[in-house]
């Protein structure tokens, strides 16, 4: 299982600089677009998913997070330096963890069971990018594999024979 996570946790760094490179060319007003069903703004969801990873990390004892979904946004470039910090730590404690793990952690005001496992919030920001019509290129598991060599087209089928 550990490598399959470790895999994982690449395809997640990978697919979370691809997205911080789109947001990099959005204006600040494009940051702050939302769409119906969504977690908030572009730029809320980007601190709360990089937050998230830092909390993740610290369940693992990989230290406190650096930066909190309350505080105000930095920038995507500061965002960039913690995701490609984060990312790598997060393959870097996935060849070591058991992802059936359970830990205990309190949080407001009570003892909360909680599996290890990541919440992935980049389809929020697809979401909206695509609804207000911003190309951001595919991010899907195919798209990692054309990107790391892991997907390579090896035939082609021949239409009417």
């Amino acid at each position: 299982m550990g490598l399959i996570l470790v895999e994982a946790f690449r395809y997640n760094r990978w697919a979370n600089l691809l997205l911080l490179d789109v947001c990099t060319g959005l204006s600040d007003d494009k940051l702050q677009l939302s769409a119906p069903g969504t977690y908030g703004t572009i730029a809320a969801t980007l601190m709360h998913l990089f937050s998230a990873e830092q909390r993740y990390l610290r369940r693992f004892g990989e230290g406190e997070p650096r930066i909190n979904e309350r505080d105000d946004f930095p920038g995507v470039a500061i965002l960039r330096e913690h995701a490609e910090r984060s990312g790598n730590q997060l393959i870097e404690v996935a060849g070591r963890i058991n992802p059936e793990e359970v830990i205990e952690e309190n949080r407001d005001g009570g003892a909360y069971r909680l599996e290890l496992a990541v919440v992935l919030h980049r389809t929020h920001i697809c979401t909206i990018l695509g609804h207000h019509g911003i190309e951001y290129g595919q991010m899907d598991v195919w798209g990692y594999g054309q990107a790391t060599g892991a997907l390579a087209l090896v035939a082609t089928r021949r239409t009417g024979q």
